[in-house]
């Protein structure tokens, strides 16, 4: 079954005197896919935009290039969507007899398109990360990819802390496996760096999360009131199977994507510059709002 969600993201930059604004990048349009219809989107822009320009990044990300007019005290984005989301199946995807067991055998030209996927993003010369991916495979026995991939979801939500982290940047996997704490980028950033070392083709995925307690108050997922991030791996015949390490899903309708990228710091929801001095920035604000209709 269907649902229809409607999705308002407002960004709000403060300054304590007149700046002037540079060129910002957008990224706020959901990903229209088999399983995701965009019905209607809209953006607001305070101050009034001199020119805005839409097009499509190296990773199919929609974007909107805005130019601020200047100067000014402020820049507010708000961006508007509404998606109908029939839902990725969850545990029970189907796969090619190539990839339900470990290790995945990818085709010559799946290989080629997914290189960049498939490339650990960081160094790890103590085999730290290779190390922590390897608890996740059964020596003795055959192990299935559905089941490991599975297990280290869970094993991600249920072993580490969720933090919200303000800051920007992303925590290295040292660092999370270091503190057992993170936001939902470094679990996300965590998982796709072991599961590239297992020879799984993963990317970064930016988005927004359904989160049913704001209907019922029962408060158990983590990621609303934000943008939230989660992983997609892709499988032989199965395609990019989104896995969220922070609230322990696989597919369904909860997950609205965004922006996809090889590592969090190319997937960011806005970017851009302004000229002032350093004490004239006086914070910024981020509210996300997802209403499920019906």
């Amino acid at each position: 079954m269907s649902a229809i969600f409607d999705i308002t993201h407002t960004t709000h930059y403060r300054y304590a005197q007149q700046v002037m604004l540079g060129e910002h990048w957008v990224q706020f349009r959901p990903r229209d896919s088999h399983d995701l219809r965009v019905l209607a989107t809209d953006m607001q822009v305070t101050p009034a935009p001199v020119d805005i320009r839409m097009f499509q990044d190296a990773y199919s990300n929609s974007i909107a290039k805005i130019q601020p007019q200047s100067p000014a005290n402020e820049l507010k984005v708000v961006c508007m969507s509404s998606v109908e989301h029939t839902g990725t199946r969850a545990v029970n995807f189907p796969m090619s007899s190539r990839a339900r067991q470990f290790p995945l055998a990818y085709g010559d030209e799946e290989r080629l398109v997914l290189r960049h996927y498939l490339a650990p993003y960081y160094d790890d010369p103590g085999g730290i990360l290779q190390d922590w991916a390897n608890q996740f495979i059964r020596p003795d026995e055959t192990t299935g990819t559905r089941e490991l991939l599975v297990e280290m979801t869970q094993f991600i939500r249920d072993s580490m802390t969720y933090h919200v982290r303000l800051n920007p940047g992303v925590q290295t996997p040292y660092e999370t496996l270091r503190l057992k704490s993170g936001a939902c980028r470094d679990f996300a950033t965590l998982m796709i760096e072991a599961v590239r070392r297992l020879g799984y083709a993963a990317r970064f995925v930016s988005g927004y999360l359904y989160t049913p307690w704001l209907d019922t108050e029962d408060q158990q997922s983590h990621g609303n009131g934000s943008t939230h991030a989660w992983v997609q791996i892709y499988l032989p015949d199965a395609g990019w199977i989104p896995f969220d390490p922070t609230n322990n899903l696989i597919g369904g309708t909860d997950l609205i994507p965004v922006g996809v990228a090889r590592h969090a710091s190319l997937a960011k929801p806005l970017s851009g510059s302004w000229d002032g001095s350093p004490g004239d920035f006086l914070g910024m604000d981020v509210t996300v709002q997802v209403r499920k209709r019906g």
